[in-house]
């Protein structure tokens, strides 16, 4: 134990009464004879403790010559009816030395937690108001080396505390596809943004399946990547041992290129230390391109979770297109077979205890003693919270107060368990993957649900996201890199548009071994003809895309033995054959009939 001295000043403020008081609050008494010696051991801490918070904060330098923060302002609603972006900007690198960079000429938004400094931050809520970051986050200052223009922020759900897109201050996010229905949270805007077209990439954040929600909702390749590869400096965190950042993008490709430029340990953030460096990262964009045979996964052994099937909430036809998807890789040479990890039913349960006791600890408490830069001035916004700040609060984020609080004095031992159990769940798809080069599941079990109305009570808000994380948030807690991909869209049952034929998407979960992202982009880049599914069914603002319907003439592959058994086979074929499926997914030796629109 380090003691800087036993003598305190005389004018300290600690006395005996602040001590019987502590100790009321941990429920011990002290020995009377030792009271005063432990006042004057916590009088020495007062004046250690109130000297350090008079000193100015730590702020790195940020190089504002080179990057300059321009154009910065709130977008009007005329220029933003997706509700997607949460403040504009355009900061670039105004010398040479990233003109030849992997981002040149690509134009990238920040989900709305990542800090650029001297532009404000929102975080999709009136829990907290006026954070203007004094810093720049790791992944924006590797974004700008490598060439990439920042053109703004996009809206992320209130606190990142909702898997669907209605919970934001400034307003629901709306689908590309259909207004009125989720673009996915909680980097509901990064998602929206990138389908658009009005940005060529995006990065968001993935505690329980935020980049991967949003990805499988509006039509993109989202990839969580595996923990730490990015590194979190500087990022508004949920919970440290969760917080992911990834990629969101039109292409498998861009997606690897992406990652490319801002994966490796910064030094910093202590959830990076196991990353290697940025000049030990893999050229995961070269090893796509030098692929000899880019039609073939022979050797390629994939895993279906048989427990991802079978969860109540799961559509029927989000089930068949996916084992429809999975029949496709097998024509592609692959090795495709059902898997059974029992404690995958667990993860979602696992996964709430730990956030939600944890992300209460780092909310009551300040920023984690951890290495890395603490965000002081959000720590500070947030704690101590107040009624007003209460009154703001979304569903979630009041739903995390009461769980954690009643966690703290009636299950104590709650985060570590779920910690243990973390470790369990990863045991489980580590032994599956010591078997399988991959691991595929369902990314969501049903497609974007309408928007809960305004004035909904708690109930009705939570009950659009039931299940929707059941595949996504195991992967937070183990660490394993996970990628959603588009598979095919089905017709909206649901809402406003129910009976109206407008579809929507579906998305295919890969999943592979720690650090393998390289045979996670193999998997994805074969699975997938991107320029196939730049399809916008838009009403609104945006590009108008080519798009193409394709007609199957003579299917003959054969079915994946669980849809056999689950549904008569004319019925099988009809629910895959409602998802309008990428070129990709087609069975080289089927016969197809494609005619633009």
């Amino acid at each position: 134990m380090s003691v800087t001295s036993v003598d305190p000043r005389a004018d300290t403020p600690v006395d005996i009464n602040t001590v019987k008081d502590i100790c009321s609050t941990l429920g011990v008494t002290i020995r009377d004879g030792e009271q005063d010696e432990y006042r004057r051991l916590l009088a020495v801490f007062h004046e250690s403790a109130e000297e350090m918070m008079a000193m100015p904060d730590y702020i790195p330098p940020v190089d504002l010559q080179r990057f300059p923060r321009e154009n910065v302002y709130y977008p009007e609603e005329k220029h933003n009816d997706h509700r997607a972006w949460a403040w504009r900007c355009s900061i670039q690198d105004k010398s040479d030395k990233s003109k030849l960079g992997l981002l040149a000429g690509k134009t990238v938004a920040l989900k709305d937690v990542i800090s650029v400094k001297d532009v404000p931050m929102l975080m999709g809520t009136e829990f907290v108001k006026g954070l203007i970051p004094s810093a720049d986050a790791t992944v924006t200052t590797r974004i700008l080396e490598a060439g990439g223009h920042i053109t703004g922020k996009a809206v992320c759900e209130n606190l990142c505390h909702s898997g669907t897109s209605h919970s934001a201050a400034t307003g629901p996010v709306e689908n590309p596809f259909a207004r009125g229905y989720s673009s996915g949270g909680s980097s509901s805007g990064s998602g929206a943004l990138v389908a658009l077209g009005e940005v060529d990439m995006s990065i968001g954040t993935d505690q329980g399946g935020s980049v991967r929600i949003p990805a499988c909702n509006c039509g993109l390749v989202g990839l969580k990547p595996t923990f730490g590869l990015i590194p979190y400096t500087s990022c508004g965190s949920m919970e440290p041992t969760v917080d992911h950042l990834g990629p969101m993008t039109h292409t498998v490709w861009d997606n690897a290129l992406l990652l490319e430029a801002i994966a490796g340990n910064d030094n910093i953030d202590d959830r990076s230390f196991g990353a290697p460096l940025p000049a030990a990262v893999p050229k995961y964009s070269k090893t796509l391109a030098n692929l000899s045979r880019p039609k073939d996964l022979s050797g390629m052994k994939i895993g279906i979770i048989s427990e991802a099937l079978a969860i109540p909430v799961m559509d029927p036809r989000v089930r068949a297109t996916f084992l429809h998807a999975a029949e496709q890789l097998k024509v592609l040479g692959a090795t495709v077979s059902e898997v059974s990890i029992p404690f995958h039913l667990k993860g979602p349960m696992v996964w709430t205890g730990l956030s939600k006791t944890a992300e209460y600890v780092t909310k009551t408490s300040g920023a984690p003693g951890r290495r890395g830069h603490a965000m002081l001035e959000l720590s500070g916004l947030i704690h101590d919270m107040e009624q007003e700040n209460w009154d703001k609060a979304y569903v979630s984020t009041k739903n995390i107060y009461l769980n954690g609080a009643y966690a703290a004095k009636n299950f104590p031992h709650l985060l570590a368990k779920c910690t243990n159990l973390s470790r369990q769940l990863r045991d489980a798809y580590d032994a599956a993957l010591a078997e399988y080069d991959v691991l595929i599941t369902p990314t969501l079990p049903y497609i974007a649900t309408s928007h809960s109305k305004t004035d909904d009570t708690p109930l009705p808000k939570i009950a659009k996201q039931v299940g929707l994380t059941s595949a996504t948030c195991g992967f937070n807690l183990t660490g394993h890199p996970a990628l959603t991909l588009p598979i095919g869209k089905l017709e909206i049952q649901e809402g406003p548009l129910k009976g109206s034929g407008v579809k929507l998407p579906v998305g295919l979960q890969i999943v592979g071994k720690w650090f393998a992202e390289e045979t996670v982009f193999r998997v994805a880049l074969f699975a997938r003809a991107p320029e196939e599914f730049l399809e916008l069914a838009m009403t609104g603002s945006g590009p108008a895309c080519q798009t193409h319907s394709l007609k199957v003439l003579n299917p003959t592959a054969q079915k994946h033995p669980r849809a056999a058994a689950e549904y008569e086979v004319e019925e099988d074929e009809k629910l895959a054959e409602q998802a309008t499926l990428p070129l990709a997914y087609l069975p080289l030796k089927w016969r197809v009939e494609e005619s633009e629109t």
